[in-house]
């Protein structure tokens, strides 16, 4: 199976799929990195690891469908299988989402439907959850929306601050996000099916 990871950042969650890959922990081909930050580390990251890096600037672009247009190219040349959403800052529109659906996962550092939207791991912790955790997820039209892989939780404790719960919760998406991708490989986890309208 061939793999495409989505980043816009630092790339912690790409650099996890890519040790996951390298030790057979998921059985696939990482082919390329999708990115649309030309400054983001996780080019730097996915360069260390020999990872083709596919840059794409929405800036290039006059409309969005030219943008995703020319994503959606590259991953047909790499016949890419699955894409994996890794902090991929932008919304993909629901014509894309259509086009690969079933075949498109997102990582999303809450238990959902509990705090959906950029800064989860804040509202959690301004909410003051005992419990929170990290969510992945297939991705349909709606935001972090669509039918759960994985979840799994952790305590909040009373002596975390919101970067001791960031890290843990970091740490959590690392683990469980090529545990996520290796379910889907194996097919103990099947791709839904769009529902006919």
């Amino acid at each position: 199976m061939n793999l495409a990871v989505f980043a816009s950042g630092k790339g912690s969650n790409f650099s996890a799929i890519a040790k996951a890959v390298k030790e057979g922990r998921v059985k696939a081909k990482l082919k390329i990195l999708v990115c649309d930050q030309p400054q983001a580390a996780v080019i730097r990251r996915a360069q260390g690891t020999g990872v083709r890096v596919v840059l794409v600037c929405r800036r290039d672009f006059a409309r969005r469908l030219d943008f995703e247009t020319a994503i959606a190219e590259k991953l047909e040349e790499y016949r890419i299988d699955l894409i994996a959403l890794a902090g991929f800052m932008r919304l993909l529109s629901p014509g894309f989402v259509r086009r690969y659906f079933g075949r498109i996962i997102n990582i999303h550092p809450s238990l959902l439907p509990a705090f959906k939207g950029a800064h989860a791991i804040r509202d959690a912790f301004d909410a003051g959850v005992e419990v929170t955790g990290v969510t992945v997820h297939f991705v349909d039209e709606k935001v972090d929306h669509g039918p759960v892989i994985l979840q799994d939780g952790l305590l909040v404790k009373k002596s975390d601050t919101l970067a001791s719960l960031e890290k843990k919760i970091h740490l959590l998406e690392h683990r469980i996000y090529p545990q996520a991708i290796s379910l889907l490989i194996s097919g103990k986890c099947k791709a839904p099916r769009r529902k006919a309208k």
